[in-house]
Order: structure tokens, then sequence, then C-alpha cells
């Protein structure tokens, strides 16, 4: 099956007993067991969940994985993830990372003991370097959050396997849509299914995919004893959101170009991320590795915050808010919001500084969003 056909089928068949064409909501805590230990397959639903289990098979399909698990939140994934690296294991992580994954890196290696080295990886070099020393896990982001850096993941899976380290993607801003990181080599990917999976802004949600079968039942033992699983009616409507992923993903790039042109080139930019710009440094590389350029733009004002923030304060169409991926478009500013938990020296040294401002491009019309910026970008 094509792309768009398995977002609505792949591992969605009829319900058996009802012929209903959308999974059930399970909202049972616990299942009649005939006798101890007896039972159809599901006791208790931290453990597992039948609505659950819909949403953990349909997001390893479309990952092209053998297996999926959900989870509560992003971070919820990210720190089960984490639990299979205790003290003294080496984590060898990209440097723009979204500021709630540093936070939780940068817990775990202050009260755990676990060692993360934070890599530009957009230069392999870096990354034959870093994995010259052992390492457990090679963690990316790409696109990364907020720089919109591209990582070629299928180099990096190559350099990591050779030196015996997992590698895991954060495949959240480009999602299922436009890239398949376990087609490119990696062993886990991750979402936040509160972004474009789910693409409402209605739920909070997240997941792991796994390339490998034996990989993803060490993890499901994890989610059952870490316990952050989401609720059934969340996976309901991350299910509904998957349905509708391929045209959302096509409409948002429409609209992330259409704004990305306005500001690129404009007198009080001083620099656009979007990958879909020949401008950006891995745009042959975005065009090799992903099939769009997703619905993110980054750009850096020339009046540093206090541009930024005018900016922001003068946009209409945009909402002012955290978050990004749903349908509606969304202003962020990294260094006071999202990545205001990475320490300030570190935050700047890799180019988040106040001027900085990330766009999530919605599904309204291109022509009214790119009309919004220009319009802000005129008063600021």
């Amino acid at each position: 099956m094509r792309f768009d056909t398995r977002l609505i089928h792949a591992a969605q068949p009829p319900d058996s007993l009802t012929g209903a064409v959308n999974p059930p909501i399970y909202l049972s805590s616990t299942f009649r067991q005939s006798a101890p230990n007896v039972h159809k397959g599901y006791v208790y639903s931290r453990s597992g969940n039948p609505t659950r289990a819909v949403l953990e098979a349909t997001i390893g399909a479309i990952e092209s994985g053998r297996a999926g698990l959900a989870f509560s939140s992003g971070l919820g994934a990210l720190a089960t993830l984490l639990e299979a690296y205790p003290t003294g294991s080496r984590i060898v992580a990209v440097d723009d990372l979204y500021g709630g994954t540093w936070r939780l890196m940068d817990h775990h290696r202050r009260q755990f003991g676990v060692n993360v080295d934070y890599v530009d990886m957009t230069d392999l070099a870096n990354v034959r370097a870093a994995l010259a020393r052992p390492a457990d896990l090679v963690y990316v982001e790409s696109p990364t959050n907020p720089l919109l850096k591209i990582v070629d993941l299928k180099a990096v899976a190559r350099i990591a396997h050779r030196a015996h380290a997992t590698v895991a993607v954060d495949n959240t801003f480009a999602t299922p849509a436009l890239q398949r990181p376990i087609e490119l080599g990696a062993d886990i990917v991750l979402h936040s299914t509160t972004k474009y999976l789910g693409g409402h802004s209605d739920i909070i949600g997240g997941a792991l995919a796994f390339g490998d079968a034996k990989l993803a039942e060490r993890f499901a033992w994890l989610q059952n004893a870490v316990g952050a699983v989401p609720s059934p009616f969340d996976c309901f409507l991350v299910l509904r959101g998957i349905h509708t992923l391929g045209v959302r993903m096509r409409a948002h790039e429409e609209s992330a170009r259409a704004v990305a042109e306005v500001l690129d080139g404009h007198r009080k930019v001083r620099r656009v991320h979007y990958p879909g710009l020949d401008s950006h440094p891995q745009h042959a590389l975005a065009r090799r590795q992903m099939g769009g350029f997703g619905g993110m733009v980054s750009v850096e004002l020339s009046g540093g915050s206090r541009a930024a923030l005018g900016f922001m304060r003068r946009l209409e169409v945009f909402t002012l808010a955290e978050s990004l991926g749903g349908v509606e478009s969304l202003v962020d500013h990294p260094a006071t919001m999202t990545h205001a938990s990475v320490p300030k020296a570190e935050r700047e040294a890799h180019g988040v500084r106040g001027g900085l401002v990330r766009l999530s491009c919605g599904i309204e019309d291109p022509a009214d969003l790119a009309d919004d910026v220009r319009t802000a970008l005129g008063r600021s």
C-alpha cells in the first residue's frame, strides 16, 4: 500500500465484533479473567489496552517498523527510552535539541551519572570523532528544533552501528509522511504525538517505533514498569489525526514555503532556517532524505530580542503559544519559551538567541499567513 493508504488502513481493520470502521474506545482499567492469568490478552490498561494496541500497531506500521509503543507524552517516551541506559552509559546527542529533551538528559547526567556529549551532527567528522570512544546511544533530531538542521541519518546510523551504538531519531518535525528513519538505518524512532500525528492541539502524547522486535519487547517491559501510558481516548484522537497526516503535511509545507519566501531576503531578517530554501546549508540532503520539507520555519531577526518580540506581538493569524504541528499556526520565542531550560551561554553557543522566532505554519490559506508575516515585518 502507498503511504496515504497505509495511514488509514495499516494495522486498523474494522472491529471484529461490530464491524465499526474506527476502533472502539475501551474505557476500562481492568479486564475479566476466566481463571487466574487466563484472559483474552488484556489484564490492566497500564499493561495493555485494545485501543492503545491499535495505535501502537499503526505507529509501528507507518514508521516501517516492527512494533510501536504509545506514551502519555513525548517526554514520557524519552524518559522510558533513557531508563534503558544506567549509570556509566554514554549518549552522543545532536547539539540542537528541544529544550525539554536537553533538560531530561541533563537531569540523567547529573542525577544518575549518564554521560552526554552534544555534537554538531551536520558534520560527519564530528560524529566519527565522538564515536571513537564507546557510546551506547546516538540520539538525533532531524530536522532539529529549533534551527532545522538536517542530519544525514543513513550515514550517522552506519557510523553508530560500526561503533555498536543504538540509534534513536526524534522524527516529530518530519513525521513518517516525509521521512522514515528506520528505513535509513535507525533502530528507534521517537515522536511527540501531541504535534503532527495528533495534529489538532487537543491531546498530549508520545510514541516509540522499533525496527527490531526484540528491542521492542525490551521497551514494552519498561513501558509497563514506568507506566507513562496514554488514555484510551487520547489514543483514539491520535489515530484520528494519523488518518489525515498525509494531506495535512502537504498543506503545512505549502504554508511554510509561502512564509519562508516572504522572510527570505527581507531587510529585517538576518537568516531564515527552512530546509526547503536553496540557501539552507543542507537543502540537497533534505531533498534526498525527505519526501518534503515540513511546516516549520525559524527566523533570526536583525534587531535581536526587541525585534522578535515586536514581530510576534503584531502577528494576527499566528498565535503566540508553545507546541507546534496543529492545524492552526503558532509562533514561539525559543529563548524564553521552549528552550528556556537550556542555560543561556549554551543556548546561544548553539545559535538560539533572542532574535530567533519559530513558526509552526498551519493549514490556513498560505496567502493569509504570508500576508500576516509581511505585515508584522513591516511594522516591526
